[in-house]
């Protein structure tokens, strides 16, 4: 892969992952309300799906709801760290899959995390049938923009300038582009926001870590955060987002459809 395109630590990123196997189920709350959204939108699909791939599975977090759907049959799953994949270990960056293997492709908030996104995207397609879906969810540009004001204040007082600790999140507007690019047909994504509330920046970011989304930036500080830092941020969220709800953690999620062509023109029905 291109250096241009390194951004992650995705051997870092299975450490996380393959650690929060014991943490994610006491705060596994958003992957399953966004679960439930992405399982939604094939209530509207009028297909077959006889073989399935759940792209980095969490243990099968999104299985349950898709088994809802009668037109959904097989389902396998793989993920990144090995505790949490259903049938096999596979990285996102380098599919081992067979082309036109794949009748559904579903990824349930992993993509962010892969360094090349255009190239992961291909391989989806390539993987599915003449005909296949890939319906996915990441996180977009507005996640956590709350966190990152309170570190640049905070770093900005402390140091005079900031440091990379907090992932670069893809703008819904780029996403449809982007599944254009890697040859889907009827590419859409569109986006929502969930915002929860927190007692504090500490619970925050105790539960990023416990959830595996803690930074696995390349360029990453060595260093630990300092006491002072933390503390320093955790005030300055405070004064800026508290209320009598606590503070507000905004997650942007953006969720991607996107069509294998067919082998034969006809038209499709959605």
């Amino acid at each position: 892969m291109s250096a241009d395109f390194l951004i992650f630590n995705r051997a870092l990123k299975k450490h996380q992952r393959e650690r929060a196997v014991k943490t994610l189920p006491n705060s596994d709350f958003l992957y399953h309300e966004a679960a439930a959204r992405l399982a939604d939108r094939l209530d509207a699909i009028n297909r077959e799906f006889p073989l399935t791939l759940d792209l980095g599975t969490r243990g099968g977090l999104l299985t349950p709801m898709l088994k809802e759907h009668p037109s959904v049959k097989t389902i396998f799953g793989s993920d990144l760290a090995k505790a949490w994949a259903t049938d096999f270990v596979c990285d996102e960056e380098f599919l081992p899959l067979k082309v036109s293997s794949l009748n559904l492709i579903t990824s349930l908030l992993n993509l962010h995390w892969v360094n090349d996104l255009p190239g992961a995207l291909i391989q989806i397609r390539q993987a599915l049938a003449p005909d296949g879906l890939f319906l996915g969810s990441m996180f977009g540009g507005m996640t956590l923009h709350e966190l990152r004001q309170a570190q640049v204040q905070a770093e900005m007082e402390l140091y005079g300038g900031i440091s990379p600790r907090i992932s670069p999140f893809t703008d819904v507007r780029e996403m449809a582009g982007l599944l254009q690019r890697a040859g889907f047909a009827l590419p859409v994504a569109d986006t929502e926001t969930v915002t929860v509330f927190y007692q504090d920046a500490y619970t925050l970011m105790r539960d990023l870590k416990a959830m595996g989304e803690n930074n696995a930036l390349l360029k990453r500080p060595n260093n630990f955060m300092s006491k002072r830092a933390f503390s320093l941020i955790a005030k300055k969220y405070q004064e800026l987002f508290g209320s009598v709800e606590g503070i507000p953690a905004t997650f942007e999620i953006i969720t991607m459809t996107g069509w294998n062509e067919p082998k034969t023109s006809g038209g499709r029905t959605p």
